[in-house]
């Protein structure tokens, strides 16, 4: 498409300034990863001696094992599972598969933190199930204080993205190989493994790939799974390490996030190649039409039982759990339940100003700025809109960036970017500093929404309202985007369910008037205050399921 002077001119500030945006915290990190001090203090110096106080220290490299472990091991439970739920939801006949797909994908809208709260209120030493199980049979076979329980949970949960992937090359690709499987007289077993799954082998391999890079970003989980054994995986080894020093050890976390960022950074562009092969690989089949889903005979109803079962453990348990645990006053052998039921936890928690002032504004970043963050990605979207330039091709690399920072990370440089831009100073203990960090990591997921709506609109459309004297800014006010308006809702929905569950991002950025829940549940769980963490989570898991509600009734697909 050719522009006129000053459109490409706008289209180039509009990709500089979000260059800009993405590069100026990271240059940040690797900078203070050269000093020997806080970048603020006037006695730093240039020197590797952050790199070397690191790379000796034994905690680092346990953590970084452990790290690699829990990647490893949650992608080796996540990517079966989640293959297998796709095959059975989109080429099967189980029973319920046209309405349970959105309880699936409850766990990804779902914080990893209130899920492990969950768990430990459920599993844990004298949580519910635990309690109960001892009560009849002495003792209790699990331990939810270990890596092994860390594992199962974190596979268990980021199986959902397994299966997004999946089931998405499964509705793109015909079935006709798979009928011709079925009349020969393939059981459902040979149909998935021998013709369906290794059809769609790129949007697995891709889905893989996110599983452990999502491994090196988890957070919540080793949080509350790992601090009673110490357990170490990168991102806690972060958390743990501002006081290591006994003063901001701002040096040592850059050298971490560093290190994150050289493991994430190749998982990202490795995705990226991936979904290319793998959107070429669906398309070369063209668009055949499955005429017969394959019958699983008398394993219809034991199918529906395993996903009912999933979706028992992965959410059910661990949110009867949490709900149960905020109205009891106390718990634990010997309690009578009927002796302990109280409103008082959630009386006393609206009674705390503080987080009252969280709720409204976690509402706030996640309607206010959700939509402000959406209106930002569609600017950028519409700047690299059918324009095939360098500049084009060099934001499709930046806007990876962001997502091999972890939120932690994340919220950690643009805690700095505030510290270290005088002029910024004064805005760093407001919500405008957490809405930017939200914007920054959640760029590419929120930039795929809105391409997905502007690839739906013909570029003959665009070219005719060309023709009759409009330039490209009006086609694109007065075609492109009333044609998208439906998309940009969606997008805006998913958006803000995504800030509503957000808490790693924020936590560097609390501060008076500027709480979040995320953020203040981890804060007031390392206080100990377990009645008001329960409530606060369940208000959390509250005003997550209004959104999917929401997102249901305008018709957003939430498979993408």
């Amino acid at each position: 498409m050719s522009l006129g002077p000053s459109e490409g001119l706008i289209r180039r500030a509009i990709i500089s300034v979000m260059a800009l945006m993405i590069l100026a915290p990271i240059a940040l990190i690797a900078y203070q990863s050269f000093l020997t001090a806080p970048f603020f203090d006037p006695r730093a110096e240039f020197s590797l001696w952050a790199y070397h106080f690191v790379f000796a220290e034994s905690d680092f490299w346990r953590a970084l094992g452990s790290t690699i472990l829990l990647a490893v091991g949650m992608t080796a439970i996540a990517l079966p599972l989640g293959a297998l739920l796709a095959f059975l939801m989109i080429r099967t006949d189980m029973p319920g598969r046209n309405w349970l797909e959105p309880f699936l994908l409850v766990p990804i809208f779902m914080s990893p933190l209130v899920l492990a709260f969950g768990y430990i209120v459920t599993l844990g030493p004298v949580g519910f199930l635990t309690v109960w199980w001892k009560s009849w049979f002495g003792r209790e076979p699990w331990n939810i204080y270990s890596f092994t329980a860390l594992i199962l949970v974190a596979g268990l949960t980021h199986a959902p993205h397994v299966y997004l992937y999946a089931s998405a090359a499964l509705r793109s690709v015909p079935g006709d190989l798979e009928e011709a499987a079925r009349v020969m007289g393939a059981p459902a077993r040979r149909i998935a493994l021998d013709v369906s799954l290794p059809m769609i082998t790129p949007a697995l391999l891709f889905s893989s790939v996110l599983v452990v890079f999502l491994g090196f970003e988890v957070f919540g989980l080793p949080l509350i799974f790992g601090d009673p054994q110490g357990l170490l995986v990168l991102s806690t080894y972060l958390y743990k390490l501002t006081n290591k020093l006994g003063v901001p050890s701002y040096q040592l976390m850059a050298v971490v996030v560093m290190v994150i960022l050289m493991v994430a950074l190749p998982l990202v562009f490795v995705q990226r190649l991936l979904l290319r092969k793998a959107q070429r690989f669906v398309s070369v089949r063209g668009k055949g039409v499955r005429t017969h889903l394959v019958g699983l005979k008398a394993w219809r109803w034991p199918a529906f039982g395993m996903v009912a079962l999933w979706f028992l453990v992965t959410v059910f348990v661990p949110m009867a759990g949490l709900v149960l645990r905020s109205f009891v006053s106390s718990w634990g052998l010997g309690i009578n339940l009927a002796d302990v039921l109280t409103l008082d936890n959630y009386i006393e928690l609206f009674d705390d100003s503080e987080v009252i002032r969280a709720i409204l504004n976690t509402v706030l970043i996640a309607v206010v700025g959700g939509a402000l963050s959406v209106a930002c990605y569609t600017l950028i979207a519409l700047a690299q809109h059918r324009w095939s330039n360098g500049w084009t091709r060099v934001s499709d690399y930046l806007v990876m960036l962001p997502r091999a920072m972890p939120g932690i990370v994340a919220g950690l440089a643009i805690f700095w970017i505030f510290l270290f831009t005088k002029p910024l100073a004064p805005l760093r203990t407001t919500l405008l500093a957490i809405w930017i960090a939200y914007t920054l990591v959640w760029l590419a997921y929120g930039l795929r929404l809105v391409q997905a709506a502007l690839l739906q609109v013909a570029p003959e459309l665009e070219e005719a309202a060309r023709i009759v004297g409009a330039s490209v800014g009006r086609s694109m006010r007065y075609v492109t985007l009333p044609l998208i308006k439906h998309g940009i809702v969606a997008a805006w929905v998913l958006i803000l369910l995504i800030f509503v569950r957000e808490y790693s991002t924020a936590i560097y950025l609390l501060g008076p008037g500027t709480e979040v829940i995320g953020s203040l549940v981890v804060s007031r769980w390392n206080g100990g205050a377990v009645d008001l963490v329960t409530c606060l989570s369940c208000i959390n898991v509250a005003l997550i399921s209004c959104g999917l509600l929401v997102a249901l009734r305008l018709g957003v697909k939430l498979h993408g």
